[in-house]
C-alpha cells in the first residue's frame, strides 16, 4: 500500500543531533561518576523520551537525579546544538521529492525540536506538524506518539510509514500498525530488523525510492557553518 503520510523522526533522522547531545550527557554523567560512555548511551537511551533516561540514570545512581543536573543538561545539549548540529546528508532532497505530506513525531520535546529543525532550516517544513512525546500518555517503544501523529493528521495507521533510526521508535511504529523503515546510519541495522523494520538502509536518498518506487538524484546540499 503506497503511503498517505510520511511521520518522521527527529534526532537522527531529520537532524544529525545523536552523537552531539550523547557526547554532553555522556560527559556530565561522567563528572557525577557515572562513566557510562557513548555506545552505552546509543544502545540504551536513543530513541527513548528524557524521562526513561532520567529514571534509568537515578536507578544507576542509586537515587533521583537532581533538578539542577537535568536543567544544565537541558542548556548544554540545546547549546552545543545549536552551534553543532547539521541536516542528515540527503534529507533535503528527498524530503522536496516527497509526494505525500510529512510531519515529525519525536521522544523530544518541542524545545529541542524547534532549536534542531531550526538550526538547520528545517523547521519551516514542519511548522504545525510536529509531534513529541510529551504530549502523550507513554514514549517510545508504546505507540502513542505514532498513534498521535497519525491522528492530528487525519491518516488512518496503517496508511503511514514511519522513518526510525532506533529499535524503541521502531516497535513503536510496528506496534502503532504501521510501516517502518529503518535508517542505520549510526545504528547496527540487525537492531531495527529485529524490533521489527520492514528494511534498512544507511542513504537517506533512497528513501523515496523504497516508499514509491521513485529514484531521486542527491543534489549537493550545503552544509551549515
Amino acid at each position: 500500500m503506497t503511503p498517505e503520510l510520511i511521520i518522521f523522526d527527529c534526532d537522527g533522522v531529520l537532524v544529525d543531533s545523536e552523537l552531539i547531545t550523547n557526547r554532553v550527557f555522556a560527559d556530565m554523567l561522567a563528572g557525577i561518576g557515572l562513566p557510562l560512555g557513548i555506545d552505552y548511551l546509543f544502545e540504551h537511551f536513543v530513541g527513548r523520551s528524557m524521562q526513561h533516561c532520567w529514571q534509568q540514570v537515578g536507578r544507576l545512581l542509586g537515587h533521583e537525579v537532581p533538578a539542577a543536573f537535568r536543567d544544565e543538561f537541558q542548556l548544554r545539549s540545546l547549546a552545543a546544538l545549536r552551534a553543532q548540529v547539521q541536516p542528515v546528508p540527503g534529507v533535503v532532497t528527498v524530503l522536496d521529492s516527497l509526494p505525500v505530506p510529512c510531519c515529525v513525531a519525536s521522544s523530544g520535546g518541542h524545545d529541542k525540536m524547534a532549536t534542531t529543525l531550526g538550526a538547520t532550516g528545517l523547521l519551516p517544513r514542519f511548522r504545525d506538524r510536529m509531534f513529541s512525546a510529551t504530549e502523550v500518555p507513554h514514549g517510545k517503544p508504546a505507540p502513542d506518539i505514532f498513534l498521535y501523529a497519525a491522528a492530528r493528521c487525519g491518516v488512518e495507521p496503517q496508511r503511514c510509514a514511519v522513518i526510525e533510526d532506533s529499535a524503541a521508535g521502531v516497535r513503536a511504529g510496528v506496534t502503532a500498525g504501521m510501516r517502518v523503515y529503518g535508517y542505520c546510519a549510526h545504528t547496527p541495522a540487525r537492531q531495527l530488523l529485529s524490533a521489527g523494520a520492514e528494511v534498512t538502509f544507511t542513504d537517506m536518498v533512497r528513501l523515496p525510492e523504497l516508499l514509491f518506487g521513485q529514484k531521486v538524484s542527491a543534489l549537493p546540499e550545503k552544509r551549515l557553518d
